[in-house]
């Protein structure tokens, strides 16, 4: 099984999101898994006390927990962007959602979740769950 140090939940129904997460393969140590997955949606409960519709960065190592704009900015810095991306990204973060969610048909938008957030204990103990799923998908998609 692949190992790794943190996973991405994105809207996996969503095909601009589907294609960053496949670019993410190139950050080794980054998996990646669609919020609609089993394993994400019992993490989000684990973690927020609920299930919400947003991009989360889940950090084992670090153990923290961003969401939403802070997910984009950290992916972008780990990506090895400029720092303007990055800050573009989170600047922008709400404008970038919406229009990927108009251009893909998706009906909802993402929920008001961006802050760091430190891993919950019980979310923690489901981590393995979101790298294994995060494996099989990247097996599936090779």
């Amino acid at each position: 099984m692949s190992q790794y140090d943190a996973v991405l939940i994105y809207d996996g129904e969503c095909p601009y999101c589907s294609v960053a997460a496949v670019a993410l393969r190139r950050l080794r140590s980054i998996g990646s898994l669609s919020w609609y997955d089993d394993e994400a949606q019992r993490f989000l409960a684990a973690q927020f006390g609920e299930t919400p519709f947003a991009m989360v960065l889940v950090d084992r190592r670090r153990e923290r927990v961003y969401a939403g704009r802070s997910a984009a900015e950290e992916l972008a810095e780990r990506a090895g962007t400029p720092e303007i991306v990055g800050s573009l990204v989170r600047d922008r973060y709400d404008d970038i959602a919406r229009l990927v969610g108009v251009a893909s048909g998706r009906g909802r938008d993402p929920d008001d979740y961006h802050a760091i957030y430190p891993l919950a204990e019980d979310a923690a103990g489901l981590f393995d769950g979101l790298v294994a799923a995060a494996a099989d998908g990247t097996a599936a998609q090779a």
